[in-house]
């Protein structure tokens, strides 16, 4: 089976998917890993960042994205199909990334999410389509070596679906206040939510983004989370910490003509990064 991580944070704009598709990147070609990317946020950033918004919109008006899935659980039916909804490899590097594949989300979603929470219990989790999406891809789930899951700034019902399935999960921040405020709800929930369900979901780091290192508040703030960890408050930060950078921004354009990592993430600088958290982050899923 492969090693299933979700990448979540309450708060928007922390770098989730940046680091969800960077991760996925680096995996399938560095490391020749076959990678799946669960794109579970309505915002369908991550999708965008891996597929033409064109063939993204076609495949949501005939039902091969998560809101299908979602809507299946409300209306009672059953037209999700994983191997119709999951596109083979995608990326705009080198044409495409053989070995990286998408199951794409859907602005629909936001619809549709509220009616799934109506059906759900949140204290005991015996009742709603908690495992909707385990159940789901359980027959294509060991084809891959690890998966990815961008996560929405939640911990509701769509969340919950990710949490199903991982083994771990990493927490991006920004090194300021109000990002780090989110930390401690989701090491409760995600502890409760693991109990409840008798799942082992290891809180594998916190992944510091788009820090800019000459700046006293994130300077100090990165100090702060390291003795956060130290005083077993928080789980481990990671040494390899994302840059902010116009080069990482531009990356999420996948129409962008480019054949090489280096090229896409900028080298050097992002790139060195991006490829230290991912050998990083394989350490650590291996522990």
């Amino acid at each position: 089976m492969p090693v299933v991580t979700s990448v979540i944070n309450l708060k928007g704009g922390v770098g989730k998917t940046t680091i969800t598709v960077a991760l996925a990147h680096f995996l399938a070609l560095e490391h020749r890993k076959r990678v799946l990317v669960i794109d579970l946020d309505p915002q369908t950033n991550a999708t965008v960042s891996l597929i033409p918004e064109m063939e993204w919109k076609a495949r949501d008006e005939s039902g091969r994205t998560i809101y299908q899935l979602f809507a299946d659980q409300v209306k009672r039916t059953t037209r999700f199909d994983a191997d119709e909804a999951i596109l083979r490899d995608v990326s705009n590097i080198g044409g495409n990334v053989k070995g990286l594949d998408l199951l794409p989300s859907s602005l629909r979603l936001i619809k549709i999410q509220d009616r799934v929470t109506q059906l759900t219990d949140f204290e005991g989790y015996e009742r709603g389509p908690i495992f909707a999406l385990r159940d789901a891809l359980a027959g294509v789930l060991p084809y891959y070596d690890h998966v990815l899951i961008d996560c929405p700034p939640s911990l509701g019902i769509v969340t919950l679906n990710g949490l199903a399935i991982s083994s771990s999960y990493l927490v991006p921040v920004v090194p300021d206040i109000l990002s780090v405020l989110g930390i401690p709800p989701i090491l409760d929930r995600v502890d409760h939510f693991g109990r409840c369900t008798r799942r082992n979901i290891r809180a594998l780091g916190i992944v510091i983004s788009k820090i800019r290192a000459q700046t006293l508040l994130h300077t100090e703030m990165v100090r702060r989370l390291r003795e956060d960890f130290v005083e077993r408050r928080f789980p481990i930060v990671f040494e390899s910490m994302v840059p902010e950078s116009t080069h990482i921004a531009e990356a999420a354009d996948v129409m962008a003509p480019i054949n090489t990592l280096q090229q896409k993430y900028g080298s050097p600088g992002p790139y060195e990064h991006l490829s230290a958290l991912t050998r990083e982050y394989l350490i650590h899923v291996a522990r």
